[in-house]
Parts: C-alpha cells; sequence; structure tokens
C-alpha cells in the first residue's frame, strides 16, 4: 500500500512542480490578489465628492463648510451658486454628495433654534451613501455641541461650567484604530485558499480521465482510498505552503498582530484544507472535463465566499441563509483567523468551529472516496 501510494504522491508533484507556469500559479496570484484586495476591500469610505450650495453666507455657514472641507472623509471640489445645479452634478457622476445651507442658518441658530441643512447623496451605491451620511451627522452633530457651548459662554459664562452634556466614549476593543485591512486580511487568507485549493484539486481526476492515463490506473491493484489519498496529499502540502505564505505577507505587508497561538491557527487550517481537498476531489469525481470541473469550482467558491461573512454580516442575512452558512466551512474558518489573529483565543473558545471543520472534512472526504469509480463512465 505504501508504496503505491508514494508513487501516486511522487507523480503528483512531479506533474505539478515540472511546469514553470504551474509554478508561478501556486504564488504569484495569491500574492498579487493579496495585495489588491488587501488595499481595495474596504469598509471606511474616503475623499468623497462634494459640493456644496451656500445660500446663507454667514459666518456659521463657512465655519460648517470648513469642517466639511477639512475633514478627510469630504472632498469639496465646489461652491454651487444654483439648486439646479446640484442634479446636473450628480447626474453627471461629478459628485455624490451635495450640502444646500438655506437662507437664515445663522439667524437661527442665533435665536437658539434648529437650523436644517439639506444632504442630496447619489445612493446608486447604497453603502456608499450610508456611511457619508453619518460622517455628515457626525459632523453636524459637534457642530452644533460646540456652537451651543460657544453661545452659552457668551450669554452666562456661569452657567456654562454646569451645562449638561453627555459624551459617549468609544473603546473599541482588538482593533482600536477600527482599522478594516485588520478584519478584511485574514478574510482573504481565508477566500484565496479556498478558491485556489478547490480549483487546483477539482483538476486531479478529471485530468486523468482527459489525458488518459485513468485507463492505465484502472488496470493497477490500487484500491480508490489510495487514489484519493494520492490526489489529496500533494494539494494538503501545496495547500499549508500557500496558507503560510499568504499569512506571512498579509501579517508583515499590512501590520495585521497576532495575537494567538500558531499551533491553533495551524490546527484549523489544516481541517480547513481537507474540507477544500474533499470539496475538490468530489467534484473532480462528478466532472468529466476540465471545463466542468473549472465551472463547478466557480460555482461552489462564489457562494461559500458571499456567505463566509468576509464582506457582509451574516446577522444582515434573511434567517434561512444564516442556518445554511453553518455548513460553510469558510465561515467556520473565518471566525478561527480573526479570533487568532486579533483576539488570541485558544481551542477553549474555537472547539466548535474546529469540530465543525472535523465532521465536514470526514463526510466530504468520505464521499469522495465512495464516489469514485475505477471507470471511465
Amino acid at each position: 500500500m505504501w508504496s503505491r501510494l508514494k508513487q501516486l504522491v511522487v507523480k503528483e508533484f512531479i506533474h505539478v512542480l515540472r511546469d514553470k507556469r504551474a509554478r508561478a500559479v501556486l504564488f504569484v496570484p495569491p500574492l498579487v490578489q493579496m495585495l489588491v484586495f488587501g488595499y481595495a476591500a474596504t469598509f471606511q469610505v474616503r475623499h468623497v465628492a462634494t459640493v456644496v450650495l451656500d445660500r446663507d453666507q454667514s459666518q456659521e455657514s463657512r465655519d460648517f463648510v470648513s469642517r466639511l472641507a477639512s475633514n478627510q472623509y469630504f472632498d469639496v471640489r465646489r461652491q454651487l451658486t444654483h439648486e439646479a445645479e446640484i442634479r446636473q452634478a450628480i447626474d453627471r457622476g461629478q459628485t455624490v454628495l451635495a450640502v444646500q445651507i438655506h437662507p437664515g442658518f445663522a439667524r437661527l441658530l442665533r435665536k437658539g433654534a434648529g437650523a436644517p441643512v439639506q444632504v442630496v447623496v447619489d445612493a446608486t451605491n447604497s453603502n456608499t451613501a450610508m456611511v457619508a451620511l453619518s460622517y455628515v451627522n457626525q459632523i453636524g452633530a459637534q457642530f452644533a455641541e460646540d456652537y451651543q457651548h460657544d453661545r452659552m459662554w457668551r450669554l452666562a459664562p456661569q452657567l456654562s461650567a454646569v451645562y449638561p452634556n453627555v459624551r459617549v466614549e468609544a473603546r473599541p476593543w482588538y482593533n482600536p484604530d477600527l482599522n478594516s485591512h485588520w478584519f478584511f486580511v485574514p478574510g482573504i487568507i481565508g477566500s484565496l485558499t479556498l478558491v485556489m485549493i478547490t480549483l487546483l484539486t477539482a483538476f486531479a481526476v478529471v485530468r486523468e480521465r482527459e489525458i488518459g492515463t485513468l485507463e492505465q490506473i484502472m488496470v493497477t491493484p490500487i484500491r480508490r482510498s489510495e487514489f484519493i489519498l494520492g490526489k489529496t496529499i500533494p494539494f494538503f502540502l501545496i495547500g499549508l505552503l500557500d496558507v503560510a505564505f499568504i499569512a506571512l505577507v498579509g501579517t508583515l505587508w499590512f501590520a495585521v498582530p497576532f495575537r494567538g497561538s500558531i499551533a491553533v491557527l495551524a490546527l484549523g487550517s489544516v481541517l480547513f484544507l481537507l474540507c477544500l481537498l474533499g470539496i475538490g476531489l468530489l467534484i473532480s469525481t462528478v466532472c468529466t472535463t476540465q471545463q466542468q470541473a473549472m465551472v463547478t469550482s466557480f460555482f461552489f467558491s462564489m457562494p461559500a465566499v458571499t456567505f463566509s461573512g468576509f464582506g457582509f454580516p451574516i446577522s444582515s442575512m434573511p434567517p434561512v441563509m444564516q442556518w445554511l452558512t453553518y455548513v460553510n466551512p469558510l465561515r467556520h474558518f473565518l471566525v478561527i483567523l480573526r479570533s487568532v489573529y486579533l483576539k488570541g483565543v485558544g481551542l477553549d473558545v474555537l472547539w466548535p468551529e474546529m469540530l465543525v471543520l472535523l465532521i465536514t472534512a470526514a463526510v466530504v472526504l468520505m464521499a469522495s472516496v465512495l464516489r469514485f469509480r475505477k471507470s471511465l463512465d
């Protein structure tokens, strides 16, 4: 058994490593994708194109506009003179946000009344619109608080010291600066690994069938379990190397802290890779051509990334879809990655995710072994 298994493993390694392009595919695309996704994937919205229509032209209105312009989240491109220019600017894609200050803004503030500010936002991108509006609300609230404090100081200095005020002091744990890279980079590690290993493994049996070597394997005494192991071990070792490589680049390049145990991360990575290998081999035993294997692998990978919590919060999904995420190995691996990286927790917390990955790996690998038949049909 061990001799036959060894020959299969050596054969797979030779096939993968003798091709220069195949060797480059194992490391260059993951590196490029890590850098691209690391910079592009972010929840932060900055430098939003903004125009202002100040119809009050008072000291107060200019102060409000200056707060927008001096903020890193908004780029005030120009000052408008007519209300009709707002629609033109938004329709032509010249701006995302338009702030209109109505006449009497300063007069209402001086009376102690509320002074409305109209914010028109291009909501074709709903996420950008919501985040930009929240930033404007924060700036407006801070402006109102500062103005009210100054007004109280001018009118009744003795009361300004005891003026009631509620100030929320945020204390973010594990990510004090709310750096989105710290959230996305661990997710990119899992997502890239899923796409690459599933796709490579899906070609394993299909390639044997297309080039005709499966007929030769049919007449050998190789068992189904040995054949599956021979296909699994090389990609398992390659997957471990890729996970380590992607994690190292992501950690060092984006300065993501690693607070947990390498052993816990390694255990989670091993279980996750076993799940991917089982899924990839199962796809490979079902498909008859490499094109079918590629399409089927893509059909699995995209929903797996979507339902993993990589970019979309699972709690916002419909209840039925939330239940479906529990059978997604990437969901549990992302919990392990982010918890080990940012929280530094161990097996006492992560054992449910480890158990799910173990059960999933056992089921899909067993299904791959049972599905494989030493025949061309």
